[in-house]
């Protein structure tokens, strides 16, 4: 059995952590080996720093951001090569695209939000859990960082992921029943199995 990273992508409330875990669930009942990883990662030094930058503690410009959070991603760049080359399929609530979608929709270059990237473990399947940014809004509406609470950011974030989805993602509406999603999701994943 080979090993896949699947990424999930998508505005905050699309449901990414739920799928993902649901996904687990299925693959685990095949006799598969999962592992879940969410980006940023709160529990490393750098995923603690990109914390405090979302809670206001910290006032980083979008380039120094963008290096945090890619930072946090090569933190773990080793350890899911490991797992991958053992044949397990790792799932990602964020990750390669979200520097992408959120640096871009705050100007800063695609080519190097990529190239900084491009020495992590590309993953096998990127779905996007689209959705509207009022329906993520209206899905949380208190504790919400600072980049949630910006509606038109979201708004360019989501053109973003939906200009990377044209590369070959898979594309489901967010905002369907979570097991209509569910399904279409481990159809998806089926095909790579």
């Amino acid at each position: 059995m080979h090993g896949l990273i699947i990424a999930f992508e998508g505005l905050d409330q699309s449901g990414k952590q739920t799928q993902t875990e649901l996904l687990r669930d299925r693959l685990t009942d095949r006799q598969r080996e999962v592992q879940l990883f969410s980006f940023p990662d709160y529990d490393t030094a750098i995923g603690a720093e990109i914390r405090h930058a979302l809670c206001g503690e910290r006032s980083y410009g979008p380039d120094a951001m963008q290096l945090l959070y890619v930072s946090n991603r090569y933190e773990w760049k080793q350890r899911m090569l490991d797992a991958r080359a053992a044949g397990t399929i790792l799932l990602c609530d964020r990750y390669l695209a979200s520097s992408v979608a959120y640096g871009e929709a705050q100007g800063l270059d695609v080519e190097w939000l990529v190239e900084i990237q491009k020495y992590l473990p590309q993953p096998d399947l990127t779905i996007l859990l689209d959705m509207s940014p009022e329906e993520s809004g209206r899905r949380k509406s208190a504790g919400r960082d600072k980049y949630e609470r910006d509606l038109v950011l979201l708004a360019r974030v989501r053109d973003s992921y939906l200009r990377q989805a044209a590369s070959g993602w898979v594309q489901i509406a967010a905002e369907q029943p979570r097991e209509v999603v569910a399904a279409e999701v481990l159809a998806a994943v089926e095909q790579k199995l």
